[in-house]
């Protein structure tokens, strides 16, 4: 690491700041849910492309990759941003609201685009330091099954990488913090559906029918069996039904009930051996009524697991930051992220940086439509992602 970028980092920051709250307001104004990113993706690109210095490329249809190739060997590092916003319909009152009915950024997807855009331009300008090689990635998709990070790795976005990074601006975090975990720290995202067959009839001659609305009751509650006595306590799971249709009504025994769901684990093993024991018990049940069933369950999003040694060194590079007392150890959370298919490709850390602020009013949950974020985080980002690539590159 050179002497020269280490004392410059803060003033470089301070160079694209004011840019970087500028295309952060743009994005959030022009938001685009999932596999519909082409506005975005184009203004990505073609912003990346006036810095010069990258080689710019459409991994996907809706994505975007930087390189920034340096002049002597090194490490290749990843670091990731997704870009897409939520079928929500914002609530915020501020002069950069969505302009799109029924879509925002609700969960900091335009922030991170921003800030990532900000860091390619500030390491644009240092290619002749650059050791090995810097790759930015811009992904589409993150919050809608099957995601787009697992269609980026398949285009070849993460051949070659030796480390990859990426940061969740985090709204339940204070500003000024940045959370760090270690080992799991997102949970699998995975679905569920299952329908109950019975015999339909008259609400007042159940005798005659087999009941798929009882029946169904009997496995939803049956499920939740699995997490409290099939599971080690130690293991955290969720298994969630989220949806039960049956019936059209009063005095009418449906033929048919239709259960959605979601499972959660931070355990790789605990996750494979879930369809199987939810399977027996349906399978048990309906056979106990005579009824039958369908059981349909879709792997989604792996676990996000931080690896030890490059999680020490953005722990350390998050100190010098924000200072050691601001570094706050990260919860794991049972939501998912698609940040774990780059993970399987290479070693890397998911961070958290604080984005939240009680005193102006920044304390909505993410996903609600009055989230927000302070965009003073931005600054705190940029630092990280420009101090790692000082650390793995110059």
């Amino acid at each position: 690491m050179t002497t020269e970028v280490v004392h410059n980092v803060e003033s470089l920051v301070n160079e694209v700041k004011a840019e970087v709250v500028k295309w952060r307001r743009y994005l959030h104004e022009n938001p685009e849910v999932s596999f519909q990113e082409e506005n975005t993706s184009n203004f990505v690109y073609e912003t990346l492309n006036s810095f010069g210095n990258l080689e710019v490329s459409r991994p996907t249809k809706t994505s975007v990759m930087a390189r920034l190739i340096g002049e002597q060997p090194g490490k290749v590092l990843a670091i990731r941003a997704d870009m897409d916003a939520l079928p929500i319909q914002e609530e915020n009152t501020f002069e950069f609201v969505s302009k799109k009915p029924g879509v925002m950024h609700a969960c900091g997807h335009d922030g991170h685009t921003a800030i990532l855009l900000g860091t390619a331009k500030i390491l644009s300008s240092l290619k002749a330091q650059v050791k090995g090689e810097v790759r930015f990635l811009f992904q589409h998709a993150e919050e809608t099954l099957p995601g787009g990070a697992e269609a980026m790795v398949q285009a070849g976005v993460m051949d070659g990488v030796d480390l990859v990074i990426g940061e969740h601006l985090w709204s339940p975090i204070e500003l000024g913090k940045i959370g760090i975990g270690y080992g799991p720290v997102m949970a699998s995202m995975d679905t569920f559906y299952i329908t109950i067959q019975g015999k339909g009839g008259h609400a007042a001659m159940p005798h005659q029918t087999i009941d798929s609305i009882t029946i169904g009751t009997q496995v939803v509650n049956n499920l939740q069996q699995i997490v409290a006595r099939n599971i080690d306590p130690i293991d955290p799971v969720v298994l969630s039904v989220t949806k039960f249709i049956g019936g059209t009504t009063h005095n009418v025994i449906p033929d048919t009930v239709e259960i959605v769901g979601t499972t959660r684990t931070l355990n790789p093993d605990v996750r494979e051996s879930l369809p199987k024991r939810m399977e027996e018990i349906i399978k048990g049940i309906t056979m106990a009524h005579q009824a039958t069933y369908t059981f349909k369950y879709d792997f989604g999003y792996r676990p996000v697991v931080n690896d030890q040694a490059v999680t020490s060194v953005v722990e350390e590079l998050a100190r010098k930051v924000v200072g050691e007392e601001n570094v706050v150890p990260f919860r794991p959370t049972m939501g998912g992220e698609d940040f774990s298919a780059y993970q399987q490709k290479a070693p890397g850390t998911f961070f958290y940086v604080g984005a939240g602020n009680a005193a102006k009013g920044i304390t909505y949950p993410h996903h609600h439509p009055k989230f927000t974020v302070d965009e003073d985080s931005f600054e705190i980002a940029l630092k990280m992602f420009v101090e790692a690539v000082c650390k793995f590159n110059l």
